[in-house]
Protein backbone atom coordinates (compact mmCIF):
# COMPACT_ATOMS: atom_id res chain seq x y z
CA UNK A 1 0.00 0.00 0.00
CA UNK A 2 1.40 3.34 -1.07
CA UNK A 3 2.07 5.74 1.60
CA UNK A 4 -0.86 8.01 0.36
CA UNK A 5 -3.21 5.35 -0.03
CA UNK A 6 -1.89 4.19 3.59
CA UNK A 7 -2.58 7.61 5.07
CA UNK A 8 -6.38 7.97 3.32
CA UNK A 9 -7.19 5.02 5.14
CA UNK A 10 -6.29 5.81 8.61
CA UNK A 11 -8.32 9.02 8.04
CA UNK A 12 -10.86 7.15 6.82
CA UNK A 13 -10.73 4.74 10.02
CA UNK A 14 -10.35 7.63 12.18
CA UNK A 15 -13.28 9.16 11.00
CA UNK A 16 -15.20 5.90 11.08
CA UNK A 17 -14.31 5.32 14.29
CA UNK A 18 -15.40 8.64 15.49
CA UNK A 19 -18.17 8.56 14.05
CA UNK A 20 -19.49 5.25 15.88
CA UNK A 21 -18.17 6.72 18.69
CA UNK A 22 -20.42 9.61 18.58
CA UNK A 23 -23.31 7.50 17.30
CA UNK A 24 -22.86 5.37 20.77
CA UNK A 25 -22.47 8.13 22.92
CA UNK A 26 -25.45 9.67 21.43
CA UNK A 27 -27.47 6.56 22.07
CA UNK A 28 -26.21 6.22 25.46
CA UNK A 29 -27.10 9.84 26.04
CA UNK A 30 -30.29 9.04 24.60
CA UNK A 31 -30.92 6.51 26.46
CA UNK A 32 -30.36 8.67 29.43
CA UNK A 33 -32.61 11.04 28.57
CA UNK A 34 -35.38 8.94 28.28
CA UNK A 35 -36.57 6.73 31.41
CA UNK A 36 -37.05 3.18 31.06
CA UNK A 37 -40.43 1.78 32.35
CA UNK A 38 -42.06 -0.66 34.30
CA UNK A 39 -45.62 -1.39 34.63
CA UNK A 40 -46.87 -4.23 36.93
CA UNK A 41 -51.00 -4.60 36.65
CA UNK A 42 -51.96 -6.77 39.30
CA UNK A 43 -55.15 -9.06 39.01
CA UNK A 44 -58.38 -7.62 41.06
CA UNK A 45 -56.48 -5.56 43.77
CA UNK A 46 -58.47 -3.20 45.74
CA UNK A 47 -57.16 0.19 46.64
CA UNK A 48 -56.64 -0.63 50.42
CA UNK A 49 -54.96 -4.21 49.92
CA UNK A 50 -51.76 -2.06 51.10
CA UNK A 51 -50.27 -1.41 54.22
CA UNK A 52 -49.46 2.02 53.18
CA UNK A 53 -53.48 2.93 52.29
CA UNK A 54 -54.16 1.81 55.99
CA UNK A 55 -54.83 -2.40 55.93
CA UNK A 56 -55.21 -3.25 59.26
CA UNK A 57 -52.85 -6.57 58.82
CA UNK A 58 -51.59 -6.73 55.34
CA UNK A 59 -47.79 -5.59 55.33
CA UNK A 60 -46.84 -5.02 51.61
CA UNK A 61 -43.08 -3.46 52.38
CA UNK A 62 -42.27 -3.43 48.80
CA UNK A 63 -45.04 -1.60 47.81
CA UNK A 64 -44.87 1.07 50.44
CA UNK A 65 -41.31 1.27 49.57
CA UNK A 66 -42.41 3.02 45.84
CA UNK A 67 -45.15 5.19 47.69
CA UNK A 68 -42.41 6.48 49.79
CA UNK A 69 -40.07 7.15 47.42
CA UNK A 70 -42.72 8.23 45.10
CA UNK A 71 -46.39 9.00 44.47
CA UNK A 72 -49.11 7.33 45.95
CA UNK A 73 -52.42 8.07 44.29
CA UNK A 74 -55.17 8.18 46.44
CA UNK A 75 -58.24 8.10 44.51
CA UNK A 76 -57.12 5.83 41.28
CA UNK A 77 -60.53 4.61 39.70
CA UNK A 78 -61.26 2.16 36.68
CA UNK A 79 -64.00 3.26 34.65
CA UNK A 80 -65.02 -0.35 33.80
CA UNK A 81 -64.40 -2.46 36.35
CA UNK A 82 -63.84 -5.91 34.66
CA UNK A 83 -60.27 -7.22 33.74
CA UNK A 84 -60.72 -6.98 29.95
CA UNK A 85 -62.49 -3.93 29.58
CA UNK A 86 -60.07 -2.00 31.66
CA UNK A 87 -57.18 -3.62 30.41
CA UNK A 88 -58.20 -2.30 26.92
CA UNK A 89 -58.67 1.37 28.68
CA UNK A 90 -54.95 1.14 30.49
CA UNK A 91 -53.52 0.89 27.28
CA UNK A 92 -55.27 2.62 24.64
CA UNK A 93 -56.63 5.55 26.81
CA UNK A 94 -59.96 5.06 26.10
CA UNK A 95 -63.69 4.41 27.27
CA UNK A 96 -64.73 0.98 26.52
CA UNK A 97 -67.59 1.31 24.21
CA UNK A 98 -64.69 3.17 21.97
CA UNK A 99 -62.27 0.28 22.58
CA UNK A 100 -64.96 -2.29 21.88
CA UNK A 101 -63.82 -4.27 24.63
CA UNK A 102 -66.67 -4.83 26.71
CA UNK A 103 -66.33 -8.22 28.36
CA UNK A 104 -63.97 -10.71 29.26
CA UNK A 105 -63.91 -12.50 25.59
CA UNK A 106 -63.09 -9.85 23.29
CA UNK A 107 -59.28 -9.16 22.85
CA UNK A 108 -57.34 -5.89 22.69
CA UNK A 109 -58.12 -4.96 18.38
CA UNK A 110 -54.87 -5.31 16.74
CA UNK A 111 -55.74 -1.95 14.61
CA UNK A 112 -56.01 0.29 18.24
CA UNK A 113 -53.43 2.52 18.75
CA UNK A 114 -51.46 2.09 22.53
CA UNK A 115 -48.97 3.49 24.50
CA UNK A 116 -46.90 0.17 24.13
CA UNK A 117 -46.98 0.20 20.01
CA UNK A 118 -46.36 4.17 20.57
CA UNK A 119 -43.09 3.42 22.79
CA UNK A 120 -42.04 0.85 20.29
CA UNK A 121 -42.33 3.22 17.43
CA UNK A 122 -40.81 5.75 18.84
CA UNK A 123 -37.37 3.43 19.80
CA UNK A 124 -38.70 1.92 22.96
CA UNK A 125 -37.67 -1.95 23.20
CA UNK A 126 -40.69 -3.51 24.90
CA UNK A 127 -42.07 -6.39 26.64
CA UNK A 128 -45.16 -7.87 28.00
CA UNK A 129 -44.37 -11.14 30.70
CA UNK A 130 -47.56 -12.52 32.20
CA UNK A 131 -51.32 -12.77 31.97
CA UNK A 132 -52.42 -10.42 29.41
CA UNK A 133 -55.89 -11.62 30.04
CA UNK A 134 -57.99 -10.33 26.59
CA UNK A 135 -58.67 -12.79 24.49
CA UNK A 136 -58.32 -15.65 26.47
CA UNK A 137 -57.94 -18.75 23.59
CA UNK A 138 -54.96 -16.86 22.09
CA UNK A 139 -51.46 -17.00 23.99
CA UNK A 140 -49.95 -15.73 20.27
CA UNK A 141 -47.66 -11.70 20.44
CA UNK A 142 -49.70 -9.06 20.21
CA UNK A 143 -48.74 -5.79 18.42
CA UNK A 144 -46.28 -3.35 20.16
CA UNK A 145 -44.12 -5.93 22.09
CA UNK A 146 -40.76 -7.42 20.69
CA UNK A 147 -41.00 -10.23 23.68
CA UNK A 148 -43.60 -11.93 24.63
CA UNK A 149 -44.58 -14.26 27.24
CA UNK A 150 -47.93 -15.26 27.86
CA UNK A 151 -50.29 -17.84 28.37
CA UNK A 152 -54.05 -18.60 27.41
CA UNK A 153 -56.82 -17.74 30.02
CA UNK A 154 -56.43 -17.34 33.14
CA UNK A 155 -53.40 -18.92 33.92
CA UNK A 156 -52.94 -21.47 37.15
CA UNK A 157 -51.47 -20.50 40.46
CA UNK A 158 -48.96 -23.65 39.82
CA UNK A 159 -47.55 -24.97 36.21
CA UNK A 160 -48.83 -22.45 33.95
CA UNK A 161 -47.94 -23.52 30.56
CA UNK A 162 -46.10 -20.23 28.52
CA UNK A 163 -46.06 -18.72 25.31
CA UNK A 164 -42.13 -17.59 25.07
CA UNK A 165 -41.99 -15.62 22.04
CA UNK A 166 -43.19 -18.56 20.47
CA UNK A 167 -42.00 -21.83 22.08
CA UNK A 168 -45.01 -23.31 24.62
CA UNK A 169 -43.31 -24.62 27.96
CA UNK A 170 -44.47 -25.83 31.49
CA UNK A 171 -43.03 -23.61 34.24
CA UNK A 172 -43.60 -25.93 37.52
CA UNK A 173 -44.36 -24.42 40.45
CA UNK A 174 -45.77 -20.60 41.93
CA UNK A 175 -47.43 -18.54 38.81
CA UNK A 176 -46.10 -15.45 40.64
CA UNK A 177 -42.12 -16.51 41.42
CA UNK A 178 -41.88 -17.88 37.92
CA UNK A 179 -43.26 -14.75 36.19
CA UNK A 180 -40.68 -13.08 38.31
CA UNK A 181 -38.14 -15.45 37.15
CA UNK A 182 -38.35 -14.32 33.00
CA UNK A 183 -39.08 -10.52 34.54
CA UNK A 184 -35.58 -10.53 36.07
CA UNK A 185 -33.84 -12.92 33.77
CA UNK A 186 -34.80 -10.04 31.01
CA UNK A 187 -33.71 -6.85 32.65
CA UNK A 188 -30.37 -8.73 33.21
CA UNK A 189 -30.53 -9.34 29.79
CA UNK A 190 -28.19 -6.62 27.10
CA UNK A 191 -30.73 -3.64 26.66
CA UNK A 192 -29.17 -0.74 24.31
CA UNK A 193 -32.51 0.93 23.94
CA UNK A 194 -34.36 2.26 26.77
CA UNK A 195 -37.13 -0.01 27.49
CA UNK A 196 -41.12 -0.53 28.52
CA UNK A 197 -41.48 -3.99 30.63
CA UNK A 198 -45.46 -4.64 31.51
CA UNK A 199 -45.82 -7.34 33.93
CA UNK A 200 -49.36 -9.05 34.13
CA UNK A 201 -49.83 -11.26 37.69
CA UNK A 202 -52.03 -13.44 38.26
CA UNK A 203 -52.96 -12.10 41.93
CA UNK A 204 -54.96 -12.08 43.75
CA UNK A 205 -57.49 -13.01 41.18
CA UNK A 206 -59.63 -16.23 42.12
CA UNK A 207 -59.32 -18.85 43.06
CA UNK A 208 -57.45 -17.21 45.75
CA UNK A 209 -53.70 -19.33 46.38
CA UNK A 210 -51.44 -18.43 48.05
CA UNK A 211 -47.89 -19.98 48.17
CA UNK A 212 -47.39 -22.27 50.95
CA UNK A 213 -45.34 -20.01 53.19
CA UNK A 214 -48.05 -17.91 53.29
CA UNK A 215 -51.06 -20.39 53.39
CA UNK A 216 -51.86 -19.74 56.78
CA UNK A 217 -50.46 -16.67 57.85
CA UNK A 218 -53.25 -15.08 58.56
CA UNK A 219 -55.38 -17.97 60.34
CA UNK A 220 -55.27 -16.38 64.01
CA UNK A 221 -56.96 -13.13 62.17
CA UNK A 222 -60.48 -12.58 63.50
CA UNK A 223 -62.39 -12.15 59.55
CA UNK A 224 -66.26 -11.10 59.39
CA UNK A 225 -69.26 -10.49 57.06
CA UNK A 226 -68.83 -6.79 56.81
CA UNK A 227 -71.66 -4.17 58.17
CA UNK A 228 -73.20 -3.11 54.89
CA UNK A 229 -73.86 -7.54 53.80
CA UNK A 230 -76.71 -7.63 55.60
CA UNK A 231 -77.87 -3.73 55.73
CA UNK A 232 -79.32 -3.48 52.27
CA UNK A 233 -82.45 -1.55 52.93
CA UNK A 234 -82.79 1.21 50.73
CA UNK A 235 -80.55 -0.64 47.94
CA UNK A 236 -81.81 -1.57 44.75
CA UNK A 237 -83.84 -5.16 45.05
CA UNK A 238 -81.16 -6.72 42.23
CA UNK A 239 -78.53 -6.10 44.94
CA UNK A 240 -80.43 -8.36 47.45
CA UNK A 241 -81.02 -10.88 44.77
CA UNK A 242 -77.23 -11.11 44.15
CA UNK A 243 -76.91 -12.70 47.61
CA UNK A 244 -77.29 -16.40 46.90
CA UNK A 245 -75.45 -16.20 43.63
CA UNK A 246 -72.07 -16.82 42.72
CA UNK A 247 -71.30 -13.36 43.12
CA UNK A 248 -72.85 -13.09 46.77
CA UNK A 249 -71.67 -14.11 49.74
CA UNK A 250 -73.83 -16.41 50.25
CA UNK A 251 -72.82 -18.42 46.54
CA UNK A 252 -69.76 -20.35 46.36
CA UNK A 253 -67.62 -17.85 46.70
CA UNK A 254 -65.26 -19.45 44.22
CA UNK A 255 -64.78 -23.02 45.53
CA UNK A 256 -64.27 -22.44 49.54
CA UNK A 257 -67.52 -23.53 49.91
CA UNK A 258 -68.90 -26.69 48.01
CA UNK A 259 -72.83 -26.47 49.02
CA UNK A 260 -74.73 -22.87 48.57
CA UNK A 261 -76.36 -20.91 48.98
CA UNK A 262 -75.56 -21.07 52.61
CA UNK A 263 -76.96 -18.61 54.94
CA UNK A 264 -75.45 -20.66 58.26
CA UNK A 265 -74.00 -19.32 60.98
CA UNK A 266 -70.88 -21.80 59.88
CA UNK A 267 -70.42 -20.81 57.27
CA UNK A 268 -68.69 -17.26 57.61
CA UNK A 269 -65.86 -19.60 58.40
CA UNK A 270 -65.87 -20.33 54.91
CA UNK A 271 -65.85 -16.57 53.99
CA UNK A 272 -62.97 -16.05 56.37
CA UNK A 273 -61.10 -18.34 54.81
CA UNK A 274 -61.64 -16.83 50.95
CA UNK A 275 -60.97 -13.52 52.36
CA UNK A 276 -57.76 -14.65 54.21
CA UNK A 277 -56.64 -16.52 50.95
CA UNK A 278 -57.25 -12.91 49.01
CA UNK A 279 -55.35 -10.85 51.01
CA UNK A 280 -52.32 -13.52 51.51
CA UNK A 281 -51.57 -14.15 47.89
CA UNK A 282 -50.79 -10.50 47.59
CA UNK A 283 -47.97 -10.79 50.03
CA UNK A 284 -46.17 -12.82 46.89
CA UNK A 285 -46.79 -9.77 44.57
CA UNK A 286 -45.25 -7.26 47.14
CA UNK A 287 -41.79 -9.90 46.80
CA UNK A 288 -41.67 -9.55 43.66
CA UNK A 289 -42.05 -5.93 43.29
CA UNK A 290 -39.38 -6.24 45.62
CA UNK A 291 -37.32 -8.32 43.38
CA UNK A 292 -38.07 -6.13 40.67
CA UNK A 293 -36.48 -3.13 42.48
CA UNK A 294 -33.50 -4.68 43.56
CA UNK A 295 -32.71 -6.16 40.17
CA UNK A 296 -32.86 -2.30 38.77
CA UNK A 297 -31.23 -1.20 41.39
CA UNK A 298 -28.07 -3.99 40.86
CA UNK A 299 -28.01 -2.81 36.87
CA UNK A 300 -27.80 1.02 37.86
CA UNK A 301 -31.20 1.37 36.27
CA UNK A 302 -33.45 2.26 39.34
CA UNK A 303 -33.25 6.06 39.28
CA UNK A 304 -33.80 6.14 35.39
CA UNK A 305 -36.62 4.15 35.46
CA UNK A 306 -40.37 4.85 35.77
CA UNK A 307 -41.97 2.08 37.89
CA UNK A 308 -45.58 1.83 38.29
CA UNK A 309 -48.20 -0.41 39.96
CA UNK A 310 -51.99 -0.58 39.44
CA UNK A 311 -54.90 -2.98 39.87
CA UNK A 312 -56.96 -3.87 37.40
CA UNK A 313 -59.90 -3.52 39.34
CA UNK A 314 -61.06 -3.86 42.99
CA UNK A 315 -63.36 -6.99 44.35
CA UNK A 316 -65.94 -7.11 46.55
CA UNK A 317 -64.98 -8.75 50.14
CA UNK A 318 -68.68 -9.10 51.12
CA UNK A 319 -69.36 -5.43 51.22
CA UNK A 320 -73.35 -4.91 50.35
CA UNK A 321 -73.43 -8.72 50.51
CA UNK A 322 -71.24 -9.32 47.44
CA UNK A 323 -68.44 -10.64 46.04
CA UNK A 324 -66.96 -10.49 42.80
CA UNK A 325 -66.68 -6.81 41.00
CA UNK A 326 -68.88 -5.18 38.34
CA UNK A 327 -70.89 -2.44 39.72
CA UNK A 328 -69.95 1.16 40.66
CA UNK A 329 -69.37 0.57 44.54
CA UNK A 330 -66.31 2.20 45.87
CA UNK A 331 -64.57 -1.69 46.50
CA UNK A 332 -65.45 -2.34 43.04
CA UNK A 333 -64.05 0.47 41.01
CA UNK A 334 -60.97 1.83 42.86
CA UNK A 335 -57.41 0.57 42.63
CA UNK A 336 -53.52 0.85 44.01
CA UNK A 337 -51.42 3.48 42.16
CA UNK A 338 -48.14 3.66 42.64
CA UNK A 339 -45.47 5.59 40.85
CA UNK A 340 -41.46 5.86 41.55
CA UNK A 341 -39.66 8.09 39.31
CA UNK A 342 -37.20 10.64 41.33
CA UNK A 343 -35.98 12.70 38.42
CA UNK A 344 -39.56 14.05 38.80
CA UNK A 345 -41.23 13.01 41.72
CA UNK A 346 -40.70 13.93 45.39
CA UNK A 347 -40.66 11.46 47.87
CA UNK A 348 -43.66 11.11 49.52
CA UNK A 349 -46.63 12.57 47.69
CA UNK A 350 -49.56 11.94 47.61
CA UNK A 351 -52.02 12.89 44.91
CA UNK A 352 -55.73 13.13 45.79
CA UNK A 353 -57.04 14.47 42.44
CA UNK A 354 -59.21 11.39 40.65
CA UNK A 355 -57.09 9.55 38.16
CA UNK A 356 -58.45 6.96 35.96
CA UNK A 357 -57.20 4.00 34.05
CA UNK A 358 -57.46 5.62 30.56
CA UNK A 359 -55.03 8.25 31.91
CA UNK A 360 -52.37 5.85 32.16
CA UNK A 361 -51.15 5.90 28.73
CA UNK A 362 -50.93 9.34 27.89
CA UNK A 363 -49.17 9.92 30.99
CA UNK A 364 -46.71 6.95 30.26
CA UNK A 365 -45.98 8.46 27.00
CA UNK A 366 -45.89 12.00 28.64
CA UNK A 367 -43.24 11.31 30.58
CA UNK A 368 -41.14 9.52 28.23
CA UNK A 369 -41.37 12.51 25.88
CA UNK A 370 -43.27 10.68 23.26
CA UNK A 371 -45.84 11.27 20.83
CA UNK A 372 -49.34 11.41 22.36
CA UNK A 373 -51.83 9.38 21.08
CA UNK A 374 -54.80 10.71 19.89
CA UNK A 375 -58.30 11.60 20.88
CA UNK A 376 -58.45 9.39 23.83
CA UNK A 377 -61.03 9.98 26.78
CA UNK A 378 -57.78 10.15 28.94
CA UNK A 379 -54.52 13.11 30.24
CA UNK A 380 -51.71 13.01 31.64
CA UNK A 381 -51.11 12.96 35.40
CA UNK A 382 -47.63 14.29 35.05
CA UNK A 383 -48.14 17.70 35.88
CA UNK A 384 -50.08 16.59 39.08
CA UNK A 385 -47.11 15.01 40.04
CA UNK A 386 -45.02 18.34 40.06
CA UNK A 387 -48.20 20.34 42.21
CA UNK A 388 -50.25 21.23 39.02
CA UNK A 389 -53.78 20.39 39.28
CA UNK A 390 -55.41 23.66 37.77
CA UNK A 391 -57.96 22.29 35.16
CA UNK A 392 -57.93 18.92 36.74
CA UNK A 393 -61.50 16.72 36.56
CA UNK A 394 -64.27 17.11 39.02
CA UNK A 395 -66.10 14.11 37.67
CA UNK A 396 -66.23 11.19 35.78
CA UNK A 397 -68.54 8.64 34.52
CA UNK A 398 -68.99 5.13 34.69
CA UNK A 399 -70.24 2.30 32.67
CA UNK A 400 -70.53 -1.29 32.52
CA UNK A 401 -71.98 -3.67 30.00
CA UNK A 402 -74.52 -6.87 31.12
CA UNK A 403 -72.55 -10.43 30.22
CA UNK A 404 -75.13 -13.31 29.61
CA UNK A 405 -72.31 -15.54 31.31
CA UNK A 406 -72.59 -13.61 34.58
CA UNK A 407 -76.16 -12.25 34.81
CA UNK A 408 -75.98 -11.04 38.52
CA UNK A 409 -75.01 -7.73 37.48
CA UNK A 410 -77.45 -5.37 34.93
CA UNK A 411 -76.09 -2.60 32.58
CA UNK A 412 -74.53 0.15 34.77
CA UNK A 413 -74.32 3.88 34.28
CA UNK A 414 -73.11 6.60 36.03
CA UNK A 415 -71.12 9.77 37.82
CA UNK A 416 -68.69 9.98 40.63
CA UNK A 417 -67.52 13.41 42.01
CA UNK A 418 -64.81 14.38 44.45
CA UNK A 419 -67.83 14.15 46.94
CA UNK A 420 -70.88 12.50 45.24
CA UNK A 421 -72.26 9.40 43.43
CA UNK A 422 -74.99 8.64 41.21
CA UNK A 423 -75.67 5.50 39.83
CA UNK A 424 -78.03 4.39 36.96
CA UNK A 425 -79.53 1.12 36.09
CA UNK A 426 -80.99 2.03 32.50
CA UNK A 427 -83.01 -0.95 32.15
CA UNK A 428 -84.69 -0.36 35.15
CA UNK A 429 -87.36 2.86 33.86
CA UNK A 430 -90.39 -0.33 34.41
CA UNK A 431 -89.29 -1.51 37.70
CA UNK A 432 -88.32 1.49 39.87
CA UNK A 433 -87.96 -1.13 43.55
CA UNK A 434 -85.62 -3.88 41.52
CA UNK A 435 -83.09 -1.61 40.02
CA UNK A 436 -83.88 1.89 41.86
CA UNK A 437 -80.58 4.37 41.31
CA UNK A 438 -78.49 5.03 43.96
CA UNK A 439 -77.26 8.03 45.49
CA UNK A 440 -74.44 8.56 48.04
CA UNK A 441 -72.81 11.53 49.86
CA UNK A 442 -69.41 9.94 50.17
CA UNK A 443 -67.96 12.46 52.28
CA UNK A 444 -70.56 11.68 55.01
CA UNK A 445 -70.92 8.18 54.23
CA UNK A 446 -67.61 6.39 52.75
CA UNK A 447 -68.95 3.22 52.83
CA UNK A 448 -72.46 3.82 50.67
CA UNK A 449 -74.39 2.72 53.42
CA UNK A 450 -77.18 5.17 52.96
CA UNK A 451 -78.76 5.54 49.99
CA UNK A 452 -80.03 9.01 49.38
CA UNK A 453 -81.87 8.32 46.47
CA UNK A 454 -85.53 8.91 48.00
CA UNK A 455 -84.71 11.78 50.10
CA UNK A 456 -86.57 14.76 48.75
CA UNK A 457 -83.29 17.11 50.95
CA UNK A 458 -81.22 15.50 47.15
CA UNK A 459 -83.50 16.28 44.57
CA UNK A 460 -81.37 19.20 43.15
CA UNK A 461 -78.54 17.06 43.51
CA UNK A 462 -79.83 13.91 41.47
CA UNK A 463 -81.03 16.20 38.81
CA UNK A 464 -77.54 18.27 38.84
CA UNK A 465 -75.84 14.77 38.75
CA UNK A 466 -77.96 13.46 36.00
CA UNK A 467 -76.86 16.09 33.94
CA UNK A 468 -73.39 15.88 34.50
CA UNK A 469 -73.86 12.26 33.61
CA UNK A 470 -75.25 13.00 30.68
CA UNK A 471 -72.80 15.37 29.36
CA UNK A 472 -70.34 13.35 30.08
CA UNK A 473 -71.53 10.17 27.93
CA UNK A 474 -72.01 12.99 25.19
CA UNK A 475 -68.23 14.73 25.16
CA UNK A 476 -66.69 10.98 25.06
CA UNK A 477 -69.32 9.48 22.40
CA UNK A 478 -71.52 7.05 24.30
CA UNK A 479 -74.80 8.70 23.20
CA UNK A 480 -76.33 7.24 21.81
CA UNK A 481 -76.12 4.26 24.18
CA UNK A 482 -75.71 1.03 22.80
CA UNK A 483 -75.87 -1.52 25.95
CA UNK A 484 -76.76 -5.29 25.78
CA UNK A 485 -80.21 -6.52 26.83
CA UNK A 486 -80.50 -7.32 29.66
CA UNK A 487 -82.28 -10.29 30.75
CA UNK A 488 -84.54 -9.58 27.70
CA UNK A 489 -84.95 -6.14 29.10
CA UNK A 490 -84.73 -3.45 26.68
CA UNK A 491 -83.43 -0.18 27.84
CA UNK A 492 -84.09 3.12 26.25
CA UNK A 493 -81.44 6.03 26.82
CA UNK A 494 -81.29 9.17 24.50
CA UNK A 495 -79.47 11.34 26.18
CA UNK A 496 -82.60 13.62 27.17
CA UNK A 497 -83.64 10.36 29.24
CA UNK A 498 -81.46 9.55 32.17
CA UNK A 499 -83.16 8.39 35.41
Amino acid sequence: MSGINRRSFMKNSVVAAASLAFAQSSARAGRRNRPNVVVILTDDQRWDCMSCEGHPFLKTPNMDRIAQEGARFANMFVTTSLCSPSRASFLSGLYAHAHKVTNNFTDYPADLPSYPLRLQKSGYETAYIGKWHMGEQSDERRPGFDYWITHKGQGKYYDTTFNINGKRTVKKGYYTHRVTDMVVDWLRAEHNKPFLLMIGHKAPHTPFTPEKKYEHIYDDIEIRYPWTAFNLEGKPKWIRERLNTWHGIYGPIFGFRKDFPDTSAESVLEFADFARAYTASIKSVDDSLGRVYKTLKDLGQLDNTVIVLAGDNGFFLGEHGMTDKRTMHEASIRVPLLVRYPKLIRPGTVINQMVLNVDMAPSILDICGAEPLKNIHGKSWKKLLTGRASGWRKSWYYSYDYEKQFPYTPNVRGVRTDRFKYVHYPNGDNKPDQYKAELYDLANDPLERNNLIDDPKYAGKITELKAELRRLMAETGALPDKMPLYLGIKAELPDEKIR
